[in-house]
């Protein structure tokens, strides 16, 4: 089998990318595994994908210059992870087109296109509708990873053949002892100004919790979750601030790679992740994760798995408070341990569902 993996990938400095794509990687495995596995993102480009501009995929298309179709029919399957949250036009109309492109023209090279497991929608322009509308009826097969997306989904004509969850469970578990209490994950996406919190709240909500950590006799660790690129919301120079400013005692983990995290994370009492696949790393792996919320990506697919644990900075009155609460629920480490099982029997579905397709 040689396997087309898109908008994920292996070597991303954003980590929850990282995870997409090996965690995409290893369900490809336990269905076929000696299974060829190509990544394709926009850091990890081949010539014969020229992924910059629909333009250039369209001019391609019709010329056929640098044998784009004849590099797509080669794959027996294409998995289009769509960066697990962009099949949405929540970042535009142009990021959607493009990767929505590509799974067209790998259906015309004659190639099965599964939509993996990952958040469906929203879509709130007509033309992000007929887009995610005309892509689902063209995969051969969609998973969602939440029962939100699902419904979005079906509202568009396309009910999901699996509903699953992410992915990032696929990877093996580290055997690590325990050596840390509390690992922070400061994001910084929400740190700077940004569209889905505001920065200054974000600011003190986690100058506050960290401080009532301290107070409360917690030992932190925080943890940078994507690491410096050129995209400009890395979580490095977020955590350097608040260390030297705030943190001054905290031990400081900027890991080298996703293998790096997930031990970091496994050697945690408990984690609190302003990056989403921070918690789910975290949960993959059994440690209790409370994540501090700022978009529907969230709480759909941790409330699946029965995880209730979730503070939304977006609607909370004290978000600081309500982790603090929330460290202190009696059922945390069982909920976690239910949280992962349930998980798992969900991605046994997804295997079964690539077993039929290809």
């Amino acid at each position: 089998m040689r396997v087309l993996v898109l908008w994920a990938d292996d070597a991303s400095p954003n980590l929850g990318v990282r995870a997409l794509g090996s965690g995409t990687a290893e369900l490809v495995r336990r269905v076929w595994p000696d299974a060829e596995i190509t990544f394709q993102n926009y850091g990890m480009r081949v010539p014969e994908l020229p992924i910059g501009r629909v333009r250039s995929l369209v001019k391609e298309r019709v010329l056929g210059k640098v044998g784009m179709q004849k590099w797509l029919a080669g794959f027996d399957l294409v998995i289009d992870t769509r960066s697990g949250d962009s099949f949405a036009d929540i970042y535009g109309t142009r990021r959607l087109v493009v990767m929505s492109t590509v799974a067209e023209f790998a259906t015309q090279a004659g190639v099965p296109v599964v939509l993996g497991p990952q958040t469906i929608g929203p879509f709130d322009s007509r033309s992000g509708r007929a887009i995610g509308r005309h892509s689902l009826r063209r995969s051969a097969l969609v998973m969602a990873r939440d029962s939100a997306s699902a419904d979005h989904a079906g509202e568009l004509g396309r009910t999901p053949d699996v509903l699953t969850t992410d992915v990032v469970f696929a990877l093996p578990r580290p055997d690590v002892p325990l050596t840390r209490d509390v690992v922070l994950n400061v994001s910084g996406l929400l740190w700077f100004p940004n569209p889905h919190v505001d920065s200054a709240k974000y600011r003190h909500t986690v100058t506050r919790l960290y401080r009532s950590l301290r107070a409360d006799g917690r030992d932190v660790t925080l943890l940078a979750h994507v690491l410096d690129s050129d995209n400009p919301d890395s979580d490095i120079a977020a955590i350097a601030e608040f260390s030297s400013t705030v943190a001054t005692d905290a031990e400081v983990v900027l890991p080298t790679g996703l293998d790096d995290v997930r031990t970091t994370v496994a050697s945690a009492r408990v984690v609190i992740g302003s990056r989403m696949h921070a918690c789910l790393n975290a949960l993959s792996v059994g440690t209790p994760a409370i994540p501090l919320a700022y978009s529907r990506k969230f709480t759909p697919l941790l409330a699946d798995l029965g995880w209730e644990h979730t503070v939304d900075l977006r609607t909370s009155d004290d978000p600081a408070a309500d982790v603090m609460r929330e460290l202190a629920a009696p059922t945390l480490q069982a909920d976690a341990a239910a949280a992962l099982e349930r998980a798992h029997a969900t991605l046994a579905v997804a295997e079964q569902a690539l077993r039929e397709v290809a």
